[in-house]
């Protein structure tokens, strides 16, 4: 089997490199979450790779950037067939994220490929691929163009009992092993061409190899099992096998063993499957407040610590300076007569007028009518038997939906983004992740919809007291596509990171309960006005990655910096040099 893989792989380095690319953009499609088997990860940028090498042993022949050039077409078409669906929400912002995500991971190669010419095809140009790749996706953590989307490590989403590990290492563990395992099997393969090579220089009777196997008229296949049978290859084939499946076998271990200390916490979750496009920004407040109400009733008892209804629920353009005033607000208070020992937790959109001569942060708008400014907020609401209502405001919010690039030369896209009941632009946010003070029931946190894609921002909430986590989230703009599906698949690294249980309220689709090794229960389905009611335990132990956030990721930057300078430090020196010598 390994011989006729290697065969395949052996041929198909001579097709030309677009090819190349492309396949690579089909393996990793045919990979990922939802209904991609991740398997083949571990070899998805196999052909970017061999494409590579044939540039690089033809680099005095190509021309300037032509990684780059190759590899665009494998990324765009890894982009595109993997995030399509924006389209649905957005168009000029889908063709945004697919353009210039695909164009990122091209320079990331195109980099690779210049620091190994550089360093003279060493070894070390491997670590640049890794160090460089691992630095664009934590740049994508935590700059304004943020996608984590597609960062290597969410592609175990589906297949999440392979990466228990990750409460240890976050996703750039899943990561560094995807691309390391990549590498492997590229540097395999070189060594059997390369040994492959010198025995048909040795044998001048290699037509008596093909008479023995006919199979293979060339004699190819005799010789990859030669390659295959000599003591080093089959070390290396035996380490890579290794690498990949040991991981998997720890996680499978982790996650029989992993049991839950028992402290129990009550959640009833609305999905009231209201349409973003036709109804949520028009449908009168006590319209949709009833709507709620009306699915939440019947599962509520004395022993509910949690009432959690979706992202944006109330659009009742609400002012923070005197919040309890609101019908939506007033209206959910009525629950608390019955039930004063439940905890409402709901999204709504919200307004705060900031005093006269305030420091004004970027996101501030300014009225129409007058002088003054205001701020808007996509905000987590906790409504309780409290004095005071408790806030969260979205914080890591959506490129070109919910916040505009701070370069300048950006106002344009505001034209383009989703009209979010009147606020587009940016929207304000908070710098700390706020843990909710709860009645009768421990302390909980939200993540608002994108920001379930972060896993240090997430851990960020437990770091802070959260003994359970709550994700609100409103994935209809999407239409019934692979994207509400994946975006609910990486809550079940989240659980796992933190080893948290997570109530997920969807608007529509998919609501559920997730514990603390990532397995959901009640899973809802799509379109579809639903309410679960169910448990989940409370945790309060910090797992290794919750205390040390992304280190791998750091670590790597940091590599790829030091990298990136000694490419250009060899590269000037050589240049220098050969200054000197002209003269």
């Amino acid at each position: 089997m390994w011989s006729d893989f290697i065969c395949t792989v052996l041929k198909i380095r001579k097709i030309h490199p677009v090819l190349l690319s492309l396949l690579s953009g089909v393996i990793l499609s045919l990979a990922w979450p939802e209904r991609g088997f991740p398997g083949l990860l571990f070899i998805g940028f196999l052909p970017l790779l061999l494409a590579e090498e044939n540039l690089y042993q033809n680099r005095e022949k190509t021309i300037k950037f032509s990684a780059l050039i190759y590899s665009y077409p494998g990324f765009l078409l890894w982009n595109l067939l993997t995030t399509w669906w924006i389209v649905n929400s957005t168009f000029v912002g889908a063709a945004l994220a697919i353009i210039l995500n695909s164009l990122f991971m091209s320079i990331v190669f195109q980099a690779f490929h210049w620091t190994r010419k550089k360093l003279s095809g060493s070894p070390v140009g491997y670590l640049a691929l890794i160090s460089y790749w691992i630095a664009l996706e934590y740049l994508h953590l935590n700059w304004d163009l943020n996608w984590p989307w597609l960062n290597l490590g969410n592609g175990f989403a589906t297949w999440y009992k392979w990466v228990q590990w990750y409460e240890y290492t976050g996703t750039f563990g899943g990561t560094l092993w995807v691309l390391v395992g990549n590498i492997m099997v590229f540097l395999l393969i070189q060594k059997i061409k390369d040994q492959s090579s010198k025995i048909k220089v040795q044998k001048s009777n290699s037509q008596s190899i093909t008479d023995q196997d006919p199979a293979n008229s060339d004699g190819s296949g005799a010789i990859v099992r030669h390659g295959l049978r000599d003591t080093k290859t089959l070390v290396a084939l035996c380490f890579i096998i290794l690498w990949i499946i040991v991981p998997i076998l720890l996680s499978r271990i982790m996650y029989e063993t992993y049991h839950e200390k028992v402290h129990p916490v009550n959640f009833v979750v609305v999905q009231p499957n209201i349409d973003p496009y036709s109804e949520q920004y028009v449908l009168p407040p006590p319209e949709v407040i009833g709507k709620i109400m009306s699915l939440a009733d019947p599962k509520l008892d004395s022993a509910t610590n949690f009432l959690i209804a979706p992202e944006s629920a109330i659009q009742e353009s609400m002012w923070e300076n005197d919040l309890s005033s609101f019908e939506s607000i007033g209206l959910l208070r009525k629950a608390l007569d019955r039930w004063p020992d439940l905890n409402i937790l709901i999204g709504g959109s919200t307004f705060y007028q900031l005093p006269p001569g305030a420091p004004l942060p970027r996101w501030a708008r300014k009225f129409t009518d007058s002088p003054n400014h205001y701020v808007a907020y996509n905000a987590a609401i906790l409504i309780n038997n409290h004095d005071s209502l408790q806030l969260y405001h979205k914080s890591k919010l959506t490129p070109g939906v919910e916040i505009l690039p701070s370069f300048k030369g950006f106002k344009w896209l505001e034209k383009y983004a989703i009209d979010l009941g009147g606020t587009v632009g940016s929207l304000g946010m908070d710098s700390v992740r706020k843990v909710y003070s709860t009645v009768k029931t421990v302390g909980a946190a939200p993540a608002i919809c994108y920001e379930s894609i972060f896993g240090e921002f997430f851990a960020e909430f437990v770091r802070n007291g959260a003994r359970m986590m709550i994700i609100i989230t409103n994935d209809g703009w999407w239409g019934n596509t692979p994207g509400h599906r994946q975006h609910f698949s990486f809550a079940h690294l989240r659980a796992i990171e933190t080893r948290r249980s997570i109530a997920r309220s969807a608007n529509t689709g998919i609501s559920a309960l997730i514990d603390q090794r990532g397995d959901a229960y009640q899973v809802t389905g799509y379109w579809n006005p639903a309410v679960i009611k169910g448990t989940l335990n409370a945790n309060d132990r910090m797992t290794f990655y919750v205390r040390h956030g992304d280190y791998i990721a750091r670590i790597f930057t940091w590599t790829g910096g030091i990298l990136l300078l000694s490419a250009i430090g060899w590269s000037l020196r050589k240049r220098f040099s050969l200054k000197s010598k002209s003269s």
